[in-house]
């Protein structure tokens, strides 16, 4: 992750249960690199409508968020951004490649993210979901996240904007 870690600090900070998962899954997690970039935006298009735009990871990076990328055999899986207030974590984005969808990857980056949440000090952590991406929110329910609220038109949409459910965890 960005922000100053190694990806060996961010690992040995998550500890053996989410390192554990990426392993057997033949998965590592590394700083995002912005040489990264061009390979992270374009899978962002592919998942995305609405995708975020090179300039949102960038900035990201620079403004020392927690930055990662997920890779099999140097191909990139996913990819997640995280930025930590006082005593909170909110994960901005989490994304796996389609093609690696329903392997376990998804859980087991969340699982990285929590885990260097705590790490960190945070007691909670918390992020935004569209009603309608069924997939992540079934994940984050697995992960034992609830929903605290709904922003109002957070999100753009095709005919407008789309809500978003705010879920968090304590940690």
């Amino acid at each position: 992750m960005s922000g100053g870690r190694t990806g060996a600090e961010v690992s040995a900070a998550a500890g053996n249960g989410a390192r554990g998962t990426l392993a057997a899954a033949g998965a590592r997690a590394a700083p995002m690199l912005e040489s990264s970039l061009d390979e992270v935006v374009r899978a962002e298009r592919e998942l995305y409508e609405f995708p975020w735009t090179r300039g949102n990871f960038k900035d990201s990076i620079a403004a020392g968020y927690s930055c990662l990328e997920l890779r099999s055999e140097r191909r990139l899986v996913g990819y997640a951004v995280m930025m930590f207030g006082p005593g909170e974590a909110h994960i901005l984005n989490l994304s796996i490649v389609a093609a690696m969808q329903r392997h376990g990857f998804g859980s087991a980056l969340l699982g990285l993210l929590v885990e260097f949440a705590r790490v960190r000090g945070a007691s909670r952590i918390f992020l935004e979901v569209r009603p309608s991406n069924f997939s992540a929110r079934q994940l984050y329910e697995r992960a034992g996240f609830q929903m605290t609220g709904v922003r109002s038109g957070y999100y753009p949409a095709r005919k407008g904007r789309e809500d978003a459910l705010l879920l968090e965890r304590d940690l």
